[in-house]
């Protein structure tokens, strides 16, 4: 069943619209005990808190990036088609939130995203009130603070990552609830069922010389890679376009080596082996695979 992600800015109160939301749900469901499709449903609540993450992980980019990896394994482990994910954290990364869609569509089941619109000085006013109170550990370093709202990326409905999107403002007494239950469970009886990227569904090979091409092609983009690092040696990140590919390659902070990109290559062609796409759409699935690597 569906994943709700959460996302907004630090101490915006992103928990309190979760556990609204929790308690919604689960007043639905157990008010319709004769509808059998929705009284099998599930309500899982994952947040830094229930996952034991501290909010001191904010300080370091490494730390940051295990407690994402930790949130994405825990939503993954929980996602099915009869359970309902809130995925309570900041999710300010759009390239994450895209994961999750990802995982969302591969189990096919809805998704939507809830944005916590709580203005960032009002959100500044709340996290100094939570450090101030030393007997619960409730707020950001001020450091931290202001680094995450400055990396902040809102979610856009208009990308299919993001959508369906619900905004709710800081004056709004609860979620638009009625409206995410409609778009992600429905009330007219049938289940609502996502079709899944092309790169999770398994068919038989069939192109001739495949194995050839998935060699050769994923051969040429680390290729390509390698010789944008070279170029630009010590800046790290930076964009990469692939012919015939329209999103490129979001390269990470830190360089990649070639033992570190042969590794995810491995994965890539195991995981493909008797996929059968065409020689075009090859260069997109890998393209798309090496960013969500990047992300771990």
């Amino acid at each position: 069943m569906p994943l709700v992600l959460l996302s907004g800015y630090p101490s915006a109160g992103k928990t309190t619209r979760a556990l609204q939301l929790k308690a919604l749900f689960e007043s639905k469901i157990a008010s319709s005990p004769s509808d059998a499709r929705v009284s099998r449903l599930r309500v899982h609540h994952i947040s830094d808190q229930t996952l034991g993450v501290s909010r001191q992980v904010y300080h370091t980019a490494k730390a940051e990036k295990d407690a994402r990896a930790e949130e994405y394994s825990a939503v993954k482990r929980v996602l099915s088609r009869d359970d309902i994910v809130i995925a309570d954290s900041m999710n300010y990364i759009k390239g994450f939130r895209y994961q999750l869609y990802c995982e969302a569509k591969a189990v096919q089941t809805p998704n939507c995203v809830v944005h916590v619109g709580t203005p960032a000085e009002k959100c500044r006013e709340i996290n100094a009130k939570l450090l101030a109170d030393k007997d619960n550990d409730g707020g950001y370093e001020e450091d931290d603070f202001e680094n995450l709202i400055f990396r902040y990326e809102e979610p856009n409905g208009m990308t299919r990552w993001d959508s369906p999107l619900f905004t709710v403002l800081d004056e709004d007494e609860t979620p638009p609830f009625e409206q995410i239950w409609e778009a992600l469970v429905g009330s007219d009886g049938k289940l609502k069922v996502v079709r899944p990227n092309q790169a999770t569904v398994l068919k038989p090979a069939t192109e001739q010389n495949y194995l050839y091409e998935l060699d050769k092609t994923t051969s040429d983009i680390l290729a390509q890679i390698m010789t944008y690092q070279k170029d630009h040696e010590g800046e790290g990140g930076g964009e990469i376009i692939v012919q015939d590919v329209e999103k490129p390659i979001e390269l990470p902070a830190m360089p990649m080596t070639l033992p570190q990109l042969q590794r995810i290559r491995r994965q890539f062609i195991t995981m493909n082996r008797q996929h059968s796409f065409s020689k075009a759409r090859m260069k997109q699935v890998f393209v798309d695979y090496l960013n969500n690597e990047f992300l771990r």
